[in-house]
């Protein structure tokens, strides 16, 4: 048998094995296992070690933890939804200005976590019932909350962008950086399709009454506009001072942890029960990274011994001729096709060590490629008929938001990715322009 051949049922072993509802650490980790003891005996017994030593020589890893504990500790002390309520009264008055809000709340907390769960978890707990009481149109504002909420992966401190760095043996700070327009242009996409269609149909998001807008005054106004501060705080403490050199990766994630527990105790929201919370949340969400990462390590071994990233570059370019846009377009598609069945971290660590020197020797830079990716994730999360945030916001979203309305909902978000796909790739600069602008200096 080939190892071509191999390579191929490994990968078709592996998908089963997640179609059968297996965990995915337990999927890779069992395929990978088989595999390497059928291939070379009993010394294959070494790369599970090899791996797990790979791991936790990672020092940037250290981060995903700290990012996780500032996404819910932001949650759960209650930071957002003093956000949101500052967006509920500055936005209300306008046609879908609660969705606007909703959308300017989800790319704060992208800014300050670095993964799209607890975007859709607040934006789904707080932002979606007060909207469905102003008789928001349900199908509209629960894309709102996916859309926005996958901008958590895009916008640094992303942790996807982070685990790319460290698989593409790219500097993060580049890829961060890389991150801010495309996020920003995403995000603005967004809101513009949201103003526009509010103005042809303004109740899909009616605006505030007038004596809901009578009863607050401008002082009131004006003090809610402080909850606006903490994350500014944050943000900068973290990624500010990571940009400036004064912290170090690892160190800015310490930095951004630390402030936000601060938030949490300034504003008498750190409770015993708060702190307990988000501690078993934090171990919980970084133990799965771990497991996964450690599972995908040791199937990316096997499957790279095979010759895999020689037999793809064979077949795309000598059997099947294809150009370089060709391939950049169809590693897009697999990474879509993937994303219905494995998460972002899974799918990056098995394809990544793939495509990625592919990527180099097409002359493409590795930067702008992860970002493609990114965006390219965010799709794939919001595309039937698994698509990870569509199940989520099932399970979070309130009664009366059926499945179907769900599906409904992110056709015009998916759209809008597709167009901000392509404008990624054919102007570049749009992620490239600032990293070469700051690291020029």
């Amino acid at each position: 048998m080939s190892y071509q051949l191999i390579a191929i049922l490994m990968f078709i072993s592996m998908m089963f094995m997640l179609i059968t509802g297996q965990r995915i650490f337990a999927a890779l980790g069992a395929v990978a296992t088989i595999f390497a003891l059928l291939l070379w005996g009993k010394g294959a017994s070494e790369m599970p070690f090899h791996a797990a030593f790979v791991l936790m020589n990672w020092y940037a890893l250290l981060t995903l933890p700290m990012f996780i504990f500032m996404g819910y500790m932001f949650s759960e002390a209650g930071i957002a939804d003093d956000l949101y309520r500052m967006f509920h009264v500055w936005m209300g008055p306008v046609n879908g200005g609660l969705a606007i809000g909703t959308m300017g709340l989800m790319i704060a907390i992208a800014a300050m976590n670095g993964l799209s769960v607890a975007g859709m978890a607040i934006g789904a707990s707080i932002a979606l019932p007060e909207m469905l009481k102003r008789d928001y149109d349900k199908v509209m504002i629960t894309g709102v909350v996916q859309g926005g909420s996958s901008l958590g992966i895009m916008v640094p401190p992303s942790v996807v962008l982070v685990l790319y760095g460290m698989i593409a043996r790219q500097p993060v700070g580049r890829l961060w950086l890389a991150g801010v327009f495309p996020g920003l242009l995403l995000g603005g996409l967004m809101i513009a399709y949201i103003v526009i269609r509010c103005a042809i149909n303004p109740s899909l998001g009616p605006a505030l009454s007038k004596q809901e807008r009578e009863a607050i005054d401008w002082p009131e106004r004006l003090r809610l506009l402080k909850a606006g501060i903490l994350p500014l705080i944050i943000i900068f403490s973290m990624t500010g001072l990571f940009l400036m050199g004064i912290t170090s990766l690892v160190e800015c994630s310490a930095v951004g942890a630390a402030t936000t527990l601060i938030a949490a105790f300034v504003k008498r929201r750190l409770t015993r029960e708060v702190l307990l919370k988000t501690l078993r949340e934090t171990l919980s969400v970084s133990c799965m990274f771990m497991w996964v990462i450690l599972a995908a390590l040791a199937f990316s071994a096997v499957f790279d011994g095979l010759g895999a990233v020689h037999a793809i570059e064979s077949l795309f370019q000598e059997k099947w001729g294809l150009g370089r846009w060709q391939i950049i377009i169809l590693m897009q598609l697999t990474f879509i096709a993937m994303g219905m069945f494995l998460d972002d971290t899974a799918m990056l660590i098995i394809v990544a060590p793939l495509y990625v020197p592919l990527v180099k020797k097409l002359g493409f830079d590795p930067i702008w490629f992860g970002i493609l990716y990114t965006v390219t994730c965010q799709i794939a999360y919001m595309t039937p008929p698994f698509g990870y945030n569509l199940f989520l916001m099932k399970a979070m979203a309130p009664d009366g938001v059926s499945l179907g309305d769900i599906y409904r909902s992110i056709i015009p978000f998916v759209i809008i990715m597709v167009i901000g796909l392509a404008l990624l790739m054919v102007f570049p600069q749009i992620a490239l322009w600032l990293p070469n602008l700051y690291f020029a200096r």
